[in-house]
């Protein structure tokens, strides 16, 4: 079951891609005491997410801390590696933190996964964008497949 406006988020470990290597953060680090905008897509390098999802949070990442979000956050069903990789080549900084759900549990847990076996990129997530605040969902906004009108940065701003 998809989670829900009111919810919590579910208790999950992704990683990300540290100057030491990959490191593990758990949702209740990630979460904890802060306001986060997190967005996911379906995969690292792919066109839209590359052309315009990530792009647009990087773009707006001023924007959106000057509203109160703590920390912006990208989730994709791809290895620490890969998202460290595609961070560094769209110039991400410290403005977004890239995390890998490398086995989709956390996709699976907010009940967001989107099954690509078909096309050969097997089970990933859908693309959707979630503020929480302290660890609770304020918003979620869920693509249509194929879709990019309501996850995208400026969606988010207007949220806010």
């Amino acid at each position: 079951m998809t989670i829900q406006v009111g919810e919590k988020v579910p208790s999950a470990t992704l990683k990300y891609l540290s100057p030491e290597g990959p490191k593990d953060i758990t949702t209740e680090e990630l979460f904890r005491g802060k306001k986060v905008a997190l967005f996911a897509v379906p995969g690292a390098f792919t066109p839209t997410c590359s052309q315009r999802h990530l792009p647009g949070y990087v773009d707006k990442a001023s924007d959106l801390k000057g509203k109160g979000v703590d920390q912006i956050a990208c989730v994709a069903v791809n290895d620490a590696l890969v998202m460290g990789a595609w961070g560094k080549a769209q110039n991400v900084g410290d403005k977004v933190l890239m995390l890998a759900d490398g086995s989709g549990d956390f996709t699976r847990e907010v009940g967001l996964e989107l099954d690509l076996t078909k096309g050969g990129l097997g089970k990933r997530s859908q693309r959707y964008s979630m503020l929480d605040d302290d660890g609770v969902v304020k918003q979620i906004n869920i693509e249509k497949p194929g879709q990019f009108e309501v996850s995208s940065a400026e969606a988010m701003l207007k949220a806010l």
